[in-house]
């Protein structure tokens, strides 16, 4: 039975992209090769990285804008660390929803000074913080935009007169919003766009060539768009399932119609954590995340019950991170409201059992 998957990731991906990209582990566009056989610098794997990196400007909306899109490895983690060494010349403002702005403020801290413009530290990280001030003069501002292990999610962006540098791993193509907004965007492929082991980062050009120090090639943004996204081998699997899930994005109507379908998933979870006495939602309310919703039991001693039952369903993936505890339900664009519906099922039947 094909479980239902909530896991923070790997994520979820649509069964066409697993059929589609079997295939090509099996026979590549029917060269008699495998696709993680072919040559990455031959014909057909080329386009490959090229449609990838059009169609995520196209989702994205920043088709012409100034900005190219590139698909290196490293994860988030180490854009923390390229983020820095590419942009950060005195001081730069990053606000601290969590343990992904924590590490990215670690790394930055290596190459100059760091202002945390705002911090929801004081609760665990269970709001987003707001009216908080951005200093003028800084090279750039970060955010993350939604936190796996919390729940919580942006739902506005400040108004600022600087660059714009944004975390979106685990939200990437979830929603509608300007993207040129921003002037960098980077996310972890593995939480909402393929499988692990590539990194899409877009990133407007401009904002490149303006910090003393010299940056090793592998670190350097302008090396990799000036080699199309191929100075090293890059993660050809990931990359290919990746372009088949934006081509699966767009061929559903994009942004807009998953964004429609995210809301009804995150609605039908969010008013049963609400309205069923069995559960308590963690992240406050105005700043839920519609990819990962988190809540715990009102009593602990339920626990061994509720677990057994959300398994017996089929569900996977639903234990909270440790810092947390409890229940992370992660919804992200490929899975099914059908699957939240299986969830919500138990809940239900966890009060009447309760």
């Amino acid at each position: 039975m094909k479980k239902h998957n909530f896991s923070a990731g790997p994520c979820v991906l649509p069964q066409e992209v697993f059929l589609k990209a079997s295939e090509a582990i099996m026979d590549f566009n029917g060269s008699g090769l495998s696709l993680i056989e072919v040559s990455h610098r031959g014909k057909d794997f080329v386009e490959v990285m090229e449609k990838a990196r059009s169609l995520a400007l196209e989702l994205l909306g920043l088709e012409g804008k100034g900005y190219k899109a590139l698909f290196l490895q490293g994860g988030a983690s180490l854009e923390f660390l390229m983020v820095a060494y590419n942009l950060l010349e005195t001081q730069a403002g990053y606000l601290n929803t969590g343990a992904w702005s924590d590490k990215a403020i670690k790394e930055a801290r290596l190459f100059g000074e760091v202002i945390e413009v705002g911090s929801s530290k004081d609760e665990n990280f269970n709001y987003i913080p707001k009216g908080y001030n951005i200093p003028k003069g800084l090279d750039y501002l970060h955010l993350t935009s939604n936190n796996t292990i919390f729940g919580t999610q942006l739902k506005k962006f400040p108004k600022h007169d600087t660059v714009l540098v944004c975390d979106m791993s685990s939200d990437i193509f979830s929603r509608q919003l300007d993207f040129s907004q921003f002037d960098l965007i980077y996310a972890g492929a593995q939480k909402n766009m393929g499988p692990a082991g590539t990194t899409l980062v877009v990133i407007k050009e401009d904002i490149l060539g303006k910090v003393s120090r010299k940056i090793p090639s592998m670190l350097d943004y302008k090396v990799h768009i000036n080699k199309d996204s191929m100075f090293n081998t890059p993660s050809v699997f990931a990359v290919y399932t990746s372009m088949l899930t934006m081509e699966w994005l767009k061929e559903i109507g994009g942004i807009p119609a998953i964004e429609e379908i995210n809301e009804k998933k995150a609605r039908l979870l969010y008013s049963e954590i609400d309205l069923n006495p069995v559960f308590d939602g963690f992240a406050n309310k105005d700043d839920r995340s519609n990819m990962n919703a988190t809540f715990n039991l009102t009593d602990e001693k339920l626990k061994d019950t509720f677990d057994a039952m959300w398994k017996e369903a089929g569900i996977n993936g639903l234990n909270g991170h440790r810092s947390v505890g409890g229940y992370r339900a992660s919804m992200y664009n490929a899975l099914s409201l059908e699957s939240v519906g299986v969830l919500v099922d138990v809940m239900s039947e966890m009060e009447r059992k309760g």
